[in-house]
């Protein structure tokens, strides 16, 4: 999985991707830097999903990040980004990206593709 992100984690300023069921169970994670609290201990990530109410694409402008928010077969993608980064390069990785998500999905199914190894 970490693989499939290497292109959007790659891009200037972004720090990291997470990947949330449509009830708000985080399914996958990735980080260049640390956190100070951990994405999957907050308890209102599925009441956020449920406010995204079917939303393809978001981008959420903040004073000192950005998120690129992306509706994908299994979820929703989210990209956490610096205030600098070039949001048009993570909208194509992430056009780039979605085919896959939803061939491995449909292959393998959801549980065989993102056991940890």
């Amino acid at each position: 999985m970490k693989k499939l992100f290497e292109d959007i984690l790659s891009l200037k300023d972004v720090q990291g991707a997470m990947v949330f069921s449509f009830t708000g169970k985080l399914i996958y994670k990735e980080f260049l830097s640390p956190l100070a609290e951990e994405p999957e201990t907050k308890d209102w990530w599925a009441l956020f999903m449920h406010s995204l109410n079917g939303t393809r694409e978001a981008d959420l402008v903040f004073e000192n990040s950005k998120f690129y928010i992306r509706k994908t077969d299994i979820g929703y993608l989210i990209v956490v980004m610096g205030v600098y980064s070039q949001t048009a390069m993570v909208r194509l990785n992430c056009d780039m990206l979605l085919p896959v998500l939803k061939d491995l999905n449909t292959s393998k199914g959801r549980k065989g593709f993102f056991k940890k190894k």
